[in-house]
């Protein structure tokens, strides 16, 4: 997963969300945490998700509702940190 594209990352990501909000189809820009549709266990799932799916370990800083909060912020926030352990962009 290490040379995905934002793009298959949003797929990606969407898939994850689709198969825990029941289908529920959220828009890129949606604030998961605002709209009601992610509490504290699913924060947990997901950061998990992230964690294997991309190979990048989440640290206590990493856990801002900022970084995870929507697809786009999630995708973003793989970006950044797969660019600071050089994995790339």
């Amino acid at each position: 997963m290490a040379d995905a594209t934002t793009a298959e990352n949003k797929v990606l990501i969407r898939e994850f969300l689709d198969g825990h909000l029941l289908g529920l189809e959220v828009e890129d820009s949606e604030d998961l945490f605002a709209a009601g549709l992610v509490n504290s266990l699913f924060a947990v799932q997901l950061v998990m998700w992230v964690e294997r799916t991309y190979s990048l370990q989440v640290t206590g800083e990493d856990l801002a509702f900022i970084n995870f909060r929507s697809v786009d912020a999630i995708a973003e926030f793989v970006e950044r940190k797969k660019a600071l352990v050089g994995g790339g962009a």
